[in-house]
């Protein structure tokens, strides 16, 4: 079982890279009983989506992330 620190690790990483079957499993069960690392996850998802929309020029212009079944993604 993944603890928080671990688990916000594999949410980052999981922006830049895709996680190993073992590791979308683990963060997927962690972030189903942590509340804490699902709000951080949300909250890196709707970073990148700003980020993205600044370098494109939509500045102002990002949408929340859709909800998606990927790790770093999860409601």
């Amino acid at each position: 079982m993944l603890n928080c620190k671990e688990a916000s690790r594999l949410v980052s990483e999981s922006l830049d890279r895709s996680l190993d079957l073992r590791e979308r499993l683990s963060l997927k069960m962690h972030l189903m009983m942590c509340s804490g690392c699902t709000q951080f996850s949300r909250q890196m998802a709707h970073l990148r989506a700003i980020t993205r929309s600044y370098a494109a020029g939509r500045f102002g212009e990002a949408d929340p992330p859709a909800d998606r079944d990927e790790p770093g993604q999860t409601r």
